[in-house]
């Protein structure tokens, strides 16, 4: 696999768009940056790392055979494949907090930003954007982040892990057309406080109590309440609120 290794950048994802625009790049090709200035999560939201101490990447995947009505299904293969690199590594209680949150107990660890070209309704290509907490320890404005080092106390190389969570994607990747009922198996056994009773609020500051039953094939989230109905929540529609 191809790698690109940038001092700094304002968005690994925006630059690997840009780049494929302009050159025919190898599936899998890989941008690693040292510092990411613009880095963002799911809707815009902001990521924010400490220059040198984390993993920023993206990565070009081609051609992923999945139809646009299942683009969901590609998030999870990708959650699964970071999830499995952390277990690997011996970092305990990890989970996927809905929608693309890597969570080690109760505190954040790292974040994915997929970002598709669909293309003739069976297939797309995909920038995938990774951020992982390797070697900060620092998180004093961040009370509900933590790193691999903080839990583990140990340093981690950046460019070795970026391979390794993109080798265990390109695994999945090939896995694809028999593996997704697999797939969906185990990120609903990964997925954050699932089953458990939690407090809710939503966009318009409405806070709820719900248990989470699960996710939809299209990527809602799906919220049983106190009276026992079930409703389902579109990405930024509702925020979990935990200790």
């Amino acid at each position: 696999m191809q790698i690109i290794k940038l001092s700094a950048i304002d968005s690994t994802n925006d630059y690997l768009k840009q780049l494929s625009r302009e050159k025919k790049l190898d599936n899998f090709t890989i941008v690693v940056a040292n510092e990411q200035t613009k880095g963002r999560g799911q809707m815009g939201s902001k990521w924010v790392s400490e220059v040198g101490k984390n993993l920023t990447f993206s990565v070009l995947v081609k051609n992923v055979m999945i139809s646009n009505e299942k683009l969901f299904d590609w998030n999870i293969v990708v959650a699964l494949a970071v999830l499995e690199v952390l277990e690997r590594h011996e970092i305990q209680k990890v989970s996927i907090k809905w929608p693309n949150d890597i969570m080690a107990d109760s505190k954040k660890v790292g974040g994915i930003l997929i970002e598709n070209v669909l293309k003739n309704g069976e297939s797309f290509d995909s920038v995938v954007g990774i951020g992982l907490n390797l070697n900060q320890t620092n998180f004093e404005d961040l009370p509900k982040a933590t790193s691999l080092k903080s839990l583990t106390n140990k340093n981690y190389d950046i460019f070795e892990t970026a391979e390794e969570i993109v080798k265990k994607i390109e695994e999945k990747y090939q896995q694809l057309d028999k593996s997704m009922t697999v797939f969906w198996n185990k990120y609903h056994e990964k997925l954050f406080k699932i089953d458990k009773p939690l407090a809710f609020e939503d966009s318009k500051n409405n806070r709820f109590m719900g248990i989470i039953q699960g996710v939809t094939h299209d990527g809602k989230l799906q919220v049983m309440l106190e009276d026992d109905s079930i409703t389902f929540f579109n990405i930024k529609e509702i925020q979990m609120l935990y200790k």
